[in-house]
């Protein structure tokens, strides 16, 4: 697991760092506007498809299953994997077709704005990206299922690179307008999506695994997968659809030029909480929280879930708690840290990476409080991961889903009450109550259905955890206060991040070092040493 978690992580920070340049040319290039708006809805749709239908509930109801029969019978699993890629490209290429058969329906016929028309087309360009993206997932489970990391982990990386080039290519050479750019820069998500697909193939082959058209539905476990991947689909689709409706959330109740200050309702005038530009302030805040949380939390549940899916296929129960507490020891210490570092840093750190081209400072203002409130909830986030992957490695897909419909509806109450407080931030702040509300239920389940003390070891844990960020963020407000005469300009906002992260991160090891707080073997065994 921890030998997985290491290798994932590398790779996830690679392409985190290629992800973050992306960013950068979005904020150069875009700023926090209307068009980038309308981009970032266009490309939730396939996004969200991936996290759906690929490493959502066909990834994670074909690992356990697929692992045990791998593990009775190798060809059997073979045929069984071939099935499942066989029906899903099906699927997924009628469902491209439909919706695409759509969107030009309502482009041709249906009365629309200069903004959704905007979205639609975008949307109708990258589309078939939603059935690349899905097939590369499922693979890249089963190169997980493996012991192979590498390749699933450098997809994100080819798509970053797609991103930033033709956005390069269209701003800075041939120097196009936001419209035509963005248009470009879809056809190069499609291509993108298409290399990602191919680079799984090799090391497929390489771990023996030869795809080929099967239909072999009628088998038990295609059946178990299926019935497992329903309820999957239900819950992951009520959380994604969640995601979307923060987007649209700011996307409608956001003001423009075109939209005036206030709407009418009921014969009253009720001023926009938010302008437009908000969709883009969300992003932004959500690409810096996701930084720790896609290297360290995604990694983490990644390596841990192929464990506890063999735990749980050999009815290993005592060695699948031991791998859940362990995991959740391992969330809470890198997520405190995280948050508290996310805090200190959030102003200079927007900044630095976004504060150029038509990204103002007062848009920093504005996703810094977003930033803040999304970073209070890392701990929920993290542990979201380790919990429902140890449901699915059980074969139980409906407990995750009961628990999802129940937090995306808070999540929904919380959105549209908190939006009229604190704006955009009130999405990210109703996001983390959320997710630790979410977290509550599932130990409470996970403890009545495992009869056994999952949190064994946490508590101890936890309060090493929390003296290592007490006095990391001790350190790092210290050097704050001792540079507070520096000017707060990018140059010297880039000096203070210099001066504070690494301080941190060297502090914050000391002490779990000097605590021997175990969950350090994460990255070193020999820093326990």
């Amino acid at each position: 697991m921890i030998r997985g978690f290491r290798q994932i992580a590398f790779l996830t920070a690679l392409s985190r760092v290629f992800g973050m340049l992306r960013d950068m040319a979005y904020s150069h290039f875009f700023g926090a506007t209307g068009f980038l708006d309308a981009w970032l809805i266009a490309f939730r749709i396939p996004n969200l498809s991936r996290r759906l239908f690929g490493e959502g509930a066909a990834s994670a109801s074909l690992i356990p299953v697929y692992s045990e029969v791998l593990h009775k019978d190798p060809q059997q699993a073979s045929a069984l994997l071939n099935t499942v890629v066989t029906v899903m490209f099906m699927f997924l290429a009628a469902l491209v077709l439909v919706g695409q058969l759509s969107m030009w329906m309502y482009l041709r016929f249906c009365s629309k704005t200069s903004d959704s028309e905007l979205i639609m087309a975008l949307s109708l360009i990258m589309l078939p990206y939603m059935l690349f993206i899905c097939m590369e997932a499922i693979l890249g489970g089963i190169l997980n299922v493996h012991k192979h990391f590498a390749m699933p982990a450098l997809a994100p990386i080819v798509l970053n690179i797609f991103i930033i080039g033709t956005i390069i290519a269209t701003g800075w050479i041939w120097k196009t307008e936001a419209v035509t750019q963005l248009v470009v820069v879809s056809l190069g998500v499609l291509a993108a999506g298409f290399v990602q697909l191919y680079i799984q193939l090799p090391p497929l082959r390489k771990a023996g695994v030869i795809l080929n058209f099967s239909w072999r539905v009628h088998s038990e476990p295609y059946k178990k997968i299926f019935y497992m991947m329903l309820p999957m689909i239900l819950g992951l689709g009520v959380t994604q659809l969640n995601t979307l409706c923060d987007d649209l959330i700011a996307w409608w109740f956001s003001g423009s030029a075109g939209k005036d200050e206030f709407f009418t309702l009921f014969g009253r005038k009720f001023f926009y909480p938010m302008w437009r530009g908000s969709v883009s302030h969300l992003y932004y805040a959500q690409r810096l929280y996701q930084l720790p949380f896609g290297v360290l939390g995604i990694s983490l549940a990644t390596a841990i879930f192929p464990v506890m899916s063999a735990d749980a296929a050999r009815g290993d129960y005592k060695s699948l708690v031991q791998t859940i507490s362990k995991g959740l020891r391992g969330a809470v210490f890198i997520a405190c840290p995280a948050t508290a570092g996310l805090i200190i840093v959030a102003k200079p750190l927007l900044s630095v990476i976004f504060q150029h081209g038509r990204f103002t400072a007062e848009d920093t203002n504005k996703v810094t409080i977003t930033l803040i409130c999304y970073s209070l909830g890392l701990c929920g986030y993290f542990g979201q991961q380790i919990l429902a992957k140890t449901f699915y490695s059980m074969q139980d897909s409906k407990t995750p889903v009961k628990s999802a419909v129940i937090a995306v509806f808070a999540n929904v109450i919380l959105n549209l009450t908190l939006i009229w407080f604190i704006g955009t931030a009130g999405l990210a702040a109703s996001t983390a109550v959320c997710s630790y509300f979410q977290v509550v239920i599932l130990i409470i389940i996970l403890r009545r259905k495992l009869k056994s003390a999952i949190l064994d070891g946490l508590f101890e844990n936890t309060i090493k955890t929390l003296a290592g960020t007490f006095a990391m963020t001790l350190v790092c407000v210290l050097i704050l206060l001792a540079m507070k005469n520096l000017p707060f300009t990018r140059l010297f906002d880039g000096i203070r991040l210099l001066a504070i992260i690494p301080t941190a991160i060297i502090v914050y090891i000391l002490v779990a070092k000097k605590l021997r707080n175990e969950m350090l073997s994460l990255f070193s065994r020999r820093w326990m040493r």
